[in-house]
């Protein structure tokens, strides 16, 4: 939790978050992340000052159970002073411990954005999910927690200005809004109309430039000009390092001899092997996605 301190920009874990998303996919299948269509309604949500804070956190809690769909888990929820944003104790439940940070008695409204998270390593905990090391596997929560329709929260608790700051979560403000717009891309939601932080919109903005930038590389069709023209070149030098260091894609060849390129899916980041034969659609085998190719 970055509370009056620097706030951390940019991508710096964008290849964690994607293979996040990647895990998603293969773990709950293509369906059951389909069912998570609809986010978290900020009305379901909602605290107000003059709420009790220990039934408006528990009330808040049971939401995010509900969405998650974790009929037979039960939040405790206490607060105490912590470095930590929250804190929850994993075990096989189904009461479940999660301890808010005493700032949270005055700031009600972020409640909502931390128990996503807590209530997230719950959820990744009971499908036996999980990445190595603290700080990944905190991106991998924070991933799922946005792609699966309650991260929205995260990012509206980042609020910057010349005299403070705050922001929650592992992911920059521009990561949140990467991931919710590679979500609304899938969905078609457009998370932005519920933001109350005008920061968290500017990083929702700058993070669907980057999403959109997945959906331009070669050898996809939607590829601009330079990326065609680099992707010819690369072609050209087949199998081996040649010139295909610092692009996505990588060439290959098949045991009759043929040409293949590899490229990573624009949805679920899966990579995906076609012929190198012109013009060729494909359909990602984990997320569905029919892609238009020009090999």
């Amino acid at each position: 939790m970055a509370d009056d301190g620097p706030v951390e920009h940019g991508y710096p874990h964008l290849d964690t978050v994607r293979d996040a998303i990647t895990a998603l996919y293969k773990r709950l299948s293509y369906d059951t992340v389909q069912t998570f269509a609809t986010s978290v309604a900020p009305v379901d949500v909602a605290f107000g000052d003059t709420d009790d804070l220990h039934l408006g956190a528990q009330r808040v809690a049971r939401e995010m159970v509900r969405h998650y769909r974790l009929p037979d888990a039960r939040p405790i929820i206490s607060f105490r002073e912590m470095t930590h944003a929250a804190n929850v104790e994993l075990t096989a439940g189904p009461e479940y411990f999660i301890e808010l940070n005493d700032r949270f008695r005055t700031h009600r409204r972020d409640i909502g954005a931390a128990l996503a998270h807590e209530v997230m390593h719950v959820y990744l905990h009971r499908l036996d999910l999980s990445f190595p090391g603290t700080r990944e596997n905190e991106i991998l929560t924070d991933t799922a927690a946005t792609y699966l329709g309650a991260g929205w929260l995260l990012l509206d608790a980042y609020r910057e200005d010349a005299a403070s700051s705050q922001k929650l979560g592992y992911l920059t403000p521009e990561e949140f809004g990467y991931v919710l717009a590679k979500r609304a891309l899938v969905f078609g939601e457009d998370p932005s109309v519920w933001f109350t932080s005008p920061q968290a919109y500017t990083a929702y903005v700058k993070g669907m430039a980057q999403a959109r930038r997945d959906e331009q590389q070669p050898p996809l069709t939607a590829a601009g000009w330079a990326g065609r023209r680099r992707y010819a070149l690369d072609r050209r030098h087949g199998p081996g390092p040649g010139s295909q260091s610092g692009v996505p894609y990588a060439f290959s060849g098949d045991k009759g001899g043929s040409l293949r390129v590899s490229f990573p899916c624009p949805t679920c980041h899966q990579r995906i092997r076609v012929p190198v034969r012109g013009r060729v659609r494909a359909r990602c085998s984990l997320c569905r996605t029919v892609l238009e190719c020009d090999t």
